[in-house]
């Protein structure tokens, strides 16, 4: 199963539209997002043109949650949040409180995290964690999205 996984869009529009483009050209089959959505707005137009399931954890840039659980149908979750997405266990948060811990802990096959902006890609006791990196290119001047392969186990940084 490909699924894409995404942080940070922070209402960047041109870059969300971007992203479900290219979401939608590759077979994906979920999309999971690691918070700051930032409004509603950018929730609908996820929800309206990905061809694809959803789901995605609350960030500490998301101001408006009534109005992101109303538009999302409650698809978004406050983090952490736990999933066997394909039969991997996946771990889904914002911050990268704990993520160490809960690599080495055995528990997960997969760590999702986003908030720092940065793209990180790396395997704790078996357990691949990934942040990956901000889709808005606010902070970093770039702009990024993951495609995990349950399948294979592979992790792909696709930079846009």
């Amino acid at each position: 199963m490909k699924v894409a996984v995404v942080s940070d869009t922070h209402d960047n529009l041109p870059k969300v539209r971007e992203f479900i483009e290219r979401v939608n050209s590759e077979g994906v089959e979920l999309v999971i997002h690691c918070g700051d959505f930032v409004s509603p707005f950018t929730v609908k137009l996820l929800l309206s043109e990905l061809k694809c399931d959803f789901i995605g954890v609350f960030g500490n840039n998301d101001g408006e949650i009534a109005g992101l659980l109303k538009v999302s149908g409650g698809v978004i979750e406050k983090p952490p949040v736990a999933k066997v997405i394909d039969g991997q266990r996946v771990a889904v948060m914002h911050e990268p409180l704990f993520v160490e811990s809960l690599a080495k802990s055995g528990d997960f096959d997969f760590i999702l995290y986003g908030h720092t902006h940065q793209v990180d890609k790396r395997v704790i006791n078996g357990c691949q964690v990934v942040n990956p990196g901000e889709l808005s290119g606010y902070l970093t001047g770039r702009s990024s999205f993951a495609i995990l392969d349950t399948a294979q186990l592979t992790v792909e940084i696709v930079w846009l």
